[in-house]
């Protein structure tokens, strides 16, 4: 078959850009494909088989240049050559038969399995070879286009992408992750196997993995840090036998999820990794005890999952002192098992993992963690990243571990990364960039005290309870003009700068009340879904207790228990993001949204949390609207229980029949931002002690519409 190859002033880029972007189109006319995260993963496995058959015709004629027996991965008639380059392929009904059917008629006129059950059901005789990563590609696919003619359509035009063309593939992989990211866009609250590309590479060049080490990443997505370490050795590969290492012996990685796992194998296949060494399956799914020498690597690099709800049998897998539903918690237990030992012929095992900053704050289970983790390791680095790196896929503040097996602890090293000053909030038009990270590469070289780093020493840390938000402390009064004695006119001059915010944030607001008439109303139950995360509180660990301050200034920690202290008691755990109120003192603007200072903590029964059901509404949003006063006598109407004001309640039932304004996101972003940035203003002013009570409250009192009768 003649292979049409770039026509005369082509690039391959723009060859390549056109196959891809005409597949697509073709793809949206397909009824079965309902958007982006329909059609990237349809592309995903054609490329894949198509990247298959090209390898293994490569393979079959070396083979045969050699003299040498090639035994076929995929056989007639399922291999690529066989129905989608094939002359005479099938296409239609009988095309979408073949594909999907679990038995049918093939191209060659027999009756057989079905494509895609053919493939599922491939087996190597060892159990670890390349069938079984084909199967376990496709344990996860569906075929989602119903249109066997437009399928066709599209098999045509990948049939122009040459997997046995070096520029091609190199090509291929740029325009593969843009396609990672276009995923991601598409995916929000889905996208958490997506970390963003700047975070991976700072990770990567910091801890800085040899040639002849070995690479993991346990919940490795769509294998962000595999690919970056895969390039990062590459660059170190110059003989065939180091050639040979990198490709066999560098590698590894897990990921549990199906979808993830296709696009992971395909990212690093198209990245140069001739054999990926993935794993299918949950990198928690084992006895911890049962990690062995033989298990452990040189370099752990990964963000795995956080706020997950881990199952019983997954918890059992670990220590009893130890267990917990977090999943990010756990995963922190299984890379620090994981880390090889320190020894006469290795280095020590290093480690960078992504972890919410909840996680490093909470009593009980966390805490035993950290600790383990100072303890038994060598923590060296806390870098905390600026709020909305990860946004908007998520809103949680995460911070990056760095720690190794090199010794134990003796002091930690706290570096936080400022937010770019050109920015007020990160977005997909205003990215997170890999040069504002390059200033903490330079000082990971030589640590010094700065305005942004600081050490807390092993006693210090266990007086905190191994909390690992320390503040830094040059900021450790709240304010922000130099330390540790501040004169009257600083004083003075801070105040009139606080003052004058506040006029900006009046201005603000006059600048976007004409945005606020005529907004579409839905009901809260519309919006939002009541959670109870309920926990086995055990005797001798510590838990923390929220209360809820009144005029709208969110939630506080009341005091810490031990469990067997309020063991009778119904908690219930709080995660970023949650919408919470207070049942007995809704009438006086008491709800908030759960940040991360509170995140991981638990409240009682009093307190009805919900999270979001879509991304039509922020929490931050609604903690502004119903923290208004203009609300609280409404809100006392709808409230029921004794005359006395201090026994009434505001019952979940009446609360989710209120029908709230839904502005668009941009707008309820400005009123959440304007909403914080006066809070943050009154807690500064309240630090010098010169606050009249119920500022915030009283700068966006006319932010909302009064409600409607129709709430009742």
């Amino acid at each position: 078959m003649v292979r049409p190859r770039n026509q005369p002033g082509e690039s391959t880029a723009k060859r390549l850009g056109s196959i891809l972007k005409s597949a697509r189109d073709i793809m949206r006319k397909d009824k079965g494909l309902s958007g982006e995260l329909d059609r990237l993963p349809t592309l995903t496995w054609l490329l894949f088989l198509k990247f298959l058959d090209d390898s293994e015709r490569v393979a079959e004629e070396e083979a045969r240049l050699t003299n040498k027996t090639y035994k076929q991965l995929v056989i007639f008639p399922y291999r690529w050559r066989d129905w989608a380059a094939a002359e005479s392929a099938i296409t239609g009904p009988e095309l979408i038969a073949f594909i999907n059917q679990e038995e049918t008629v093939g191209p060659n006129g027999a009756k057989g399995l079905g494509l895609l059950t053919y493939l599922r059901r491939l087996q190597s005789d060892t159990g670890e070879g390349r069938e079984d990563v084909i199967a376990n590609v496709f344990r996860g696919v569906i075929n989602r286009m119903e249109s066997g003619y437009l399928l066709r359509e599209v098999v045509e035009k990948l049939n122009g992408v040459h997997f046995d063309s070096s520029d091609d593939v190199h090509t291929l992989s740029h325009l593969y992750e843009s396609m990672l990211r276009e995923m991601r866009d598409a995916a929000g609250d889905s996208g958490e196997f997506y970390t963003p590309r700047p975070v991976v590479q700072f990770m990567v060049a910091a801890v800085n993995p040899r040639l002849g080490e070995t690479v993991l990443d346990p919940a490795a997505g769509t294998g962000g840090f595999l690919v970056e370490s895969f390039q990062h050795l590459a660059q170190q590969a110059q003989t065939v036998q180091q050639r040979r290492v990198l490709q066999e012996r560098s590698i590894f990685g897990q990921e549990a999820k199906p979808l993830p796992y296709m696009l992971l194998q395909m990212n690093l296949l198209l990245h140069g990794l001739d054999y990926p060494s993935i794993a299918y399956g949950n990198s928690l799914n084992r006895k911890l005890t049962e990690i062995g020498d033989r298990d452990r690597v040189d370099v752990i690099l990964t963000n795995p999952p956080f706020g997950g709800e881990e199952e019983a049998s997954i918890r059992h897998n670990f220590p009893p002192d130890l267990q917990t539903s977090e999943t990010a918690l756990l995963f922190l237990q299984v890379i620090m098992r994981r880390l090889r030992r320190k020894s006469s012929s290795h280095g020590a095992g290093r480690a960078a993992v992504v972890v919410p900053d909840g996680i490093l704050s909470q009593e009980g289970v966390a805490a035993r963690v950290r600790e383990r983790l100072v303890r038994d390791l060598n923590l060296r680095y806390v870098v905390k990243l600026p709020r909305g790196v990860f946004e908007p896929y998520t809103k949680s503040s995460t911070s990056i571990l760095f720690f190794d097996t090199d010794a134990t602890t003796d002091k930690v090293w706290f570096y936080e990364v400022p937010m770019r000053e050109d920015v007020k909030a990160y977005s997909l038009t205003n990215p997170f960039r890999f040069e504002e990270m390059l200033p903490v590469l330079e000082w990971m070289d030589l640590p010094v005290d700065g305005e942004q780093s600081w050490t807390v020493d092993l006693a210090s840390l266990a007086e905190s309870g191994y909390s690992l938000v320390q503040q830094n402390p040059r900021l450790a009064s709240g304010l922000h003009f130099p330390q540790p004695t501040h004169s009257f006119a600083e004083v003075k001059s801070r105040l009139q700068s606080l003052s004058n915010r506040l006029k900006v944030d009046e201005e603000n607001w006059k600048l976007m009340e004409p945005e606020l008439n005529g907004w579409p109303r839905a009901t809260v139950d519309d919006l939002l879904q009541q959670v109870k995360r309920q926990e086995v509180l055990l005797d001798d660990a510590e838990y923390r207790v929220l209360a809820m301050s009144w005029y709208a200034k969110g939630l506080r920690v009341k005091h810490i228990k031990r469990g067997d202290e309020i063991k009778a008691e119904k908690l219930y755990r709080v995660e970023i993001g949650d919408f919470v109120y207070n049942r007995l003192f809704a009438w006086k603007g008491s709800f908030a949204e759960v940040t991360e200072d509170v995140a991981g903590c638990f409240v009682s029964g009093e307190f009805p949390t919900f999270q979001t059901i879509d991304d039509r509404v922020q929490p931050g949003y609604l903690w502004a609207y119903f923290a208004q006063p203009k609300l609280w006598d409404f809100i006392e109407s709808l409230s029921t229980g004794t005359t006395s004001t201090s026994r009434l309640r505001l019952k979940e039932a009446r609360f989710v029949r209120f029908r709230v304004p839904v502005p668009p996101r941009d707008v309820q972003d400005a009123v959440a931002r304007l909403w914080q940035s006066s809070l943050e203003t009154e807690r500064e002013i309240r630090a010098l002690g010169k606050v009249q009570a119920n500022i915030a409250p009283g700068v966006l009192e006319r932010m909302v519409p009064w409600p409607e009768e129709s709430s009742k």
